[in-house]
């Protein structure tokens, strides 16, 4: 039963008790009487006794190729001529929890307890720049080297590792390539010492400059990459040190200090581990018109000289270094033209190019033409030009240590270094109105003098402050403001009826001109009217006049007048009845604000003594009752009188029309016979045109059809012709492209016929040369004495180097045909030399 069941798992052809193992393979039988097992390698028939049980296989050998390797676990133990060893019961002794490493071997069974562990591994191959990072996990001893638990190493490539059951594979540590302008930030994983011998504490960082591929120390391992920053003429590094330290150039730095490093110093600059690079620096460039003022800059002994100012002028090129900066950057010289100035001013003690010192605070100007560069004590408090001013134009000075306020008018004008510009305030109103007289709607300059166009036949009073006089000004005149001078504004009533304040004004008018106003009045009979009236006036002054300023005493002469006016004409209205006032209007209101003379004519003006104002004439525009059943009244009167005239004209219209429309039908009348007239004429006309035109019809058209058939016979004939004639080109045409086609085809062939012949032509040639060259080399292998000892034997010669030859044949022949063997071996020997 039991090699009943060992065959089924196992070969077919072990059946019941006996086992056949074939050759590298093996089986495990256990002695139940001993307790012991044993290991039956193949091949080999092997018969199970009844007291032995067959355990495990049969089991293919572990076969190790070359270039590989296995782990066994708990491997069997070995004396020293490399016989496994059993212990007193015969079993074989096992390391327990122990590992071995097999390389190649020839094929070789597992002893019982012996495990595979894994797979049968190739060798690990560590190709160049490359390593393997081992630790040692068992103390162990390396020819004179001793490792314990912990340590760790390098075996560097390219060669192939041997594995060791103390020694475990960490990593494998590939080389990092470093390409030029490039290094690497290396860091000590403990203390160690670094390919240029300098000891490393751990967890110390620092770089590696080189080209090529670096593999780093089994204490280092790679934080990064760095580049270089690469550094021209136009560029520097800004860099900070980290903490204390010797820099790259054998400079000691101190943590925190900055400084540059130029392509002076490096083409290309790897930042160290102690140092920061901020950024990269543009250098500063300054042509022959620029200049630029360098705050804080560094002395000679490197530090910043804190509140320091330093003046580099064109041409120049450097870089700002660490704590410095430019003064509103890079300035351009400045140009002076001919009415151009600088007003400087001294911040600290100078003394200038011609000898002068200047106190600070001093005031002086530089004039054109000239180029100039402030020094660093010098302020340019701004860049004046020479105002130019026309006759009528001007601007106000004003000095900046007395105070004083003066216009300057009708000439180019340069500002003194003690002067400035001084600016005129004008209330909003006037400011108004000054841009409304002039059409400009951007602001005025305020340092310009304020100038008025007054227009002819008007007037403006201008009042100065300083003084505490005014004077009056009559156009057509230019008037110009002093400092301490101001318009006097003109606030008139406007409107129907008049509002106070509606007018704003800075010229007063003269006349003559019209105002309007409406007016309420109430008649004795208490009816209530209202009233358009219209006033022309005008003043009564010339500017000769010594009180010719009174014409402004009356702030409000428009409403000052229609209120005087008015006045009268209600007390005028007041005292008669409203029938004699709708028949009297004119001349009760011009009575009541004119007067009446002595003889009792009505007088011509009306005139206010208090400002000169005279009324010449008064306009009655419109009467209208305020009463609603006045007004009623007046236009149903109005209406009665208007129907009675419009139905007498729509009589006479009507009466008019009729007889309009008795000429027009006569004339009508006499048209139409005139017209039926010459209607017959024109058929008459038109009859014999008919005629005329049939016969003209019919000849024309026998005309034009001859003339269309023989056109169309000579179109024919011509189609015919030229449709002959490109038949005949066409047929050329083809036949030389034929004749063209056939003769290429027959150059093609000739060319390549030629080619062919030629190329075999050489073939022969050279295949000739080859064969000569053989037949040569073979007669100066055999040599001429051979050649002759070949042709001088006899026949058993020939039979014996045929049987050297090692040539067996069979002949059939009738017997009736002799051959001679003889030729026919000097055949064959001809055959082979040839």
């Amino acid at each position: 039963m039991f090699g009943k069941g060992k065959a089924k798992s196992g070969d077919d052809s072990n059946s019941g008790s006996v086992y056949r193992i074939k050759p590298f393979e093996y089986i495990h039988v256990a002695d139940n009487n001993s307790g012991a097992t044993e290991v039956i390698v193949g091949p080999r028939t092997f018969t199970r006794q009844e007291h032995q049980k067959v355990v495990a296989g049969p089991s293919p050998m572990t076969i190790v190729p070359p270039r590989s390797y296995c782990i066994i676990s708990n491997p069997v133990a070995r004396d020293e001529a490399g016989t496994p060893v059993k212990n007193e019961h015969g079993n074989y002794k096992l390391r327990h929890g122990d590992e071995e490493i097999r390389f190649h071997q020839d094929p070789f069974p597992l002893y019982p307890g012996e495990k595979l562990f894994g797979a049968v591994n190739s060798l690990q191959i560590v190709g160049p720049d490359s390593a393997l990072r081992l630790r040692c996990i068992r103390d162990f001893t390396d020819g004179d080297v001793t490792h314990v638990a912990g340590d760790e190493w390098l075996f560097y490539g390219p060669g192939t590792y041997m594995p060791r059951v103390e020694v475990q594979v960490a990593e494998v540590v590939r080389a990092t390539i470093l390409r030029p302008h490039q290094g690497l930030r290396l860091r000590a994983r403990q203390e160690c010492v670094d390919k240029r011998g300098t000891k490393r504490r751990a967890g110390e960082e620092w770089i590696w400059i080189g080209v090529g591929a670096y593999l780093p120390g089994v204490d280092e391992e790679i934080v990064m990459v760095v580049d270089a920053y690469m550094l021209d003429e136009k560029h520097a590094l800004h860099v900070v040190a980290k903490r204390s330290y010797t820099d790259q150039f054998g400079n000691a730095r101190k943590a925190g200090e900055e400084w540059l490093v130029t392509n002076k110093e490096a083409v290309s600059y790897i930042a160290d581990v102690d140092e920061q690079v901020e950024g990269k620096v543009s250098i500063t460039s300054l042509s022959r018109r620029q200049y630029c003022v360098i705050l804080d800059p560094l002395g000679e002994n490197g530090k910043p000289q804190l509140g320091k100012k330093q003046l580099v002028k064109g041409e120049a090129s450097f870089f700002l270094r660490p704590g410095e900066r430019l003064e509103r950057g890079i300035q351009n010289v400045y140009v002076l033209g001919d009415q151009e100035a600088l007003l400087l001013r001294a911040k600290e003690e100078y003394k200038d190019a011609e000898g002068t010192t200047h106190q600070p605070g001093d005031r002086w100007m530089i004039y054109g033409p000239a180029d100039y560069i402030p020094d660093v004590e010098v302020e340019i408090v701004e860049k004046r030009r020479s105002i130019p001013l026309a006759e009528n134009e001007g601007i106000y000075i004003r000095d900046i240590k007395t105070g004083r306020v003066r216009p300057g008018i009708g000439k180019a004008y340069m500002l003194l270094p003690n002067e400035e510009l001084w600016e005129k305030e004008l209330p909003d109103t006037v400011e108004v109105l000054l841009r409304k007289q002039s059409g400009v709607k951007e602001d005025r300059d305020r340092t310009r003098v304020v100038s008025l166009r007054v227009p002819h036949n008007s007037a403006v009073q201008i009042y100065d402050y300083s003084n505490k006089m005014s004077r009056v000004i009559f156009g057509p005149r230019l008037v110009m403001l002093g400092p301490d001078e101001h318009f006097t504004v003109l606030s008139l009533s406007g409107g129907k009826p008049k509002r106070p304040h509606v007018i704003k004004d800075l010229c007063l008018q003269l006349g003559p001109e019209f105002m309007t106003d409406i007016v309420t009045v109430e008649t004795s009979d208490h009816a209530r009217l209202q009233l358009k009236l219209s006033y022309n006036w005008r003043f009564d002054v010339k500017s000769t006049d010594e009180d010719a300023a009174k014409i402004f005493q009356v702030p409000d002469f428009v409403g000052d007048a229609c209120k005087a006016i008015a006045s009268r004409v209600r007390g005028a209205v007041a005292a008669v009845p409203f029938d004699d006032f709708h028949r009297n209007s004119a001349r009760i209101i011009r009575s009541a604000v004119f007067g009446v003379d002595e003889g009792g004519h009505v007088k011509d003006v009306f005139t206010f003594p208090a400002n000169g104002l005279v009324i010449t004439n008064i306009d009655i525009q419109s009467v209208e009752p305020v009463d609603q059943r006045t007004r009623d009244s007046l236009q149903k009167s109005v209406q009665l009188a208007i129907e009675i005239a419009t139905k007498s004209q729509e009589a006479t219209a009507r009466h008019q029309a009729e007889r309009t429309e008795q000429q027009a039908r006569g004339r009508l009348e006499r048209q139409k016979i005139h017209d039926e007239a010459e209607a017959e004429k024109a058929r008459r006309t038109l009859l014999s045109l008919q005629a005329n035109c049939a016969a003209v019809e019919s000849t024309g058209q026998a005309k034009a059809e001859a003339q269309a058939r023989s056109e169309a016979a000579r179109i024919e004939g011509e189609a015919a012709v030229k449709q002959a004639q490109f038949k005949a080109d066409t047929t050329k045409i083809e036949g030389s492209v034929a004749l063209e086609t056939r003769n290429s085809k027959q150059e093609i062939e000739l060319t390549y016929m030629t080619e062919v012949d030629t190329i075999e032509i050489d073939y022969a040639r050279q295949l000739a040369a080859i064969e000569s060259g053989k037949f040569k080399r073979l007669v100066e292998t055999i040599g001429p004495d051979t050649l002759a000892s070949i042709a001088q034997a006899g026949p058993e010669m020939q039979a014996q180097l045929l049987q050297g030859l090692g040539i067996e044949t069979v002949m059939v022949t009738d017997g009736s045909t002799p051959i001679n063997l003889f030729n026919t071996a000097q055949g064959l020997i001809g055959a082979t030399q040839g």
